[in-house]
């Protein structure tokens, strides 16, 4: 006598779906994934309602009758990275990240924007997708917002302003790439340019005194309300755009060493934790507090070199970065780190308001 055949287990482990009960469910399956029938015509073919073919695919799914693959093609693996993207995303609660397959060279001269050429491109491709033309685009001066800039195609996307985040006057001649992209993102987004015209760092009664100026409480106003943002991160060093563009001395560098600090964005050093690492300097600064970038609903970090692999991790820790853009070296350092998540200290960016 011949054993019966057992009843196929779903994945929650019922077995009493009875293997009649779930022919036509298999049958629906087949026509729709392998044979590529829409819903409708599925129903048409089995002679159901629309709905009922609709839940007989379902119910495929549920009984562990549909296994579906995403496979990277092998001649593609050094470009696509959707897996280690997808675990970005989930370890750092991100609404996107992207990776590209090069490693940024960040050894060289700190404002060459050639070396973040490709990052660029990836950055400019996620922004003009995210981008609406009611839009208010905000960024942050260097080198990463200049290769973005660069990138940024015509007629792709469009925008109504795009508001400069942090003041960059200096005394020096040291060119900060703000007037390029403030220019170069008009065009091509065909935006409304609004600059900040004060410094970086002055002192704090001239600071305040800046904030009651009708046009600049207007720009830092428009800053904090900006529907996207976009910003690399500095760290703490003397090979980075604040020290070579003379707005930071190395006395004021080992005092942010010695607090912790790792990272800045906008001017303003932050923990590897995300918590602020200068309050004096905060007083000090003209540009969008973290506070208000932690509340953008959509920020957009680029990152590349080794020099910034801790400043990025504070970033995202911190919950500054809603989506991300970096290089393959920083995204398997972001990875191998600790398994933090975003608030995991018990820091909340949006109470420093």
């Amino acid at each position: 006598m011949t054993k019966p055949s057992p009843v196929p287990k779903a994945p929650d482990g019922d077995t009493t779906a009875a293997p009649e009960d779930l022919r036509l469910a298999l049958r629906a399956a087949t026509l729709y994934y392998l044979d590529g029938l829409t819903q409708a015509q599925v129903a048409d073919r089995l002679g159901v309602s629309r709905a009922t073919a609709g839940r007989l695919v379902a119910r495929a799914r549920t009984h562990g009758l549909v296994r579906i693959e995403v496979t990277t093609p092998p001649h593609l693996r050094d470009d696509l990275h959707a897996d280690i993207e997808h675990a970005l995303e989930k370890r750092f609660g991100l609404t996107e990240a992207v990776v590209v397959g090069v490693r940024v060279d960040d050894r060289g001269p700190v404002d060459n924007s050639a070396s973040f050429a490709v990052l660029g491109r990836a950055a400019a491709s996620l922004l003009t997708r995210r981008l609406r033309p009611a839009d208010t685009l905000g960024f942050t001066w260097g080198p990463e917002t200049i290769a973005v800039a660069q990138a940024i195609p015509s007629g792709v996307a469009t925008c109504k302003t795009i508001v400069q985040l942090d003041g960059s006057v200096t005394t020096s001649t040291y060119q900060t790439g703000t007037e390029y992209v403030l220019g170069r993102c008009a065009e091509q987004l065909q935006a409304q340019p609004v600059r900040l015209p004060t410094p970086l760092y002055a002192d704090a009664t001239t600071v305040a005194s800046m904030r009651t100026d009708s046009v600049i409480s207007r720009t830092l106003e428009l800053g904090s309300r900006a529907d996207v943002m976009m910003f690399g991160v500095g760290a703490v060093s003397s090979s980075t755009t604040l020290f070579e563009g003379s707005f930071l001395d190395t006395a004021m560098l080992d005092t942010l060493d010695e607090l912790g600090a790792v990272g800045e964005i906008g001017g303003r050093f932050f923990r590897e934790d995300g918590t602020p690492a200068h309050v004096e300097l905060e007083s000090r600064t003209m540009s969008t507090p973290l506070s208000e970038i932690a509340a953008c609903p959509s920020t957009i970090l680029v990152a590349g070199g080794a020099s910034k692999h801790r400043a990025a991790h504070g970033a995202l820790c911190g919950g500054y970065a809603t989506m991300l853009v970096c290089d393959i070296a920083c995204a398997e350092w972001l990875l191998d780190r600790s398994p933090t998540h975003p608030h995991d200290s018990g820091f909340d960016p949006t109470e420093m308001r």
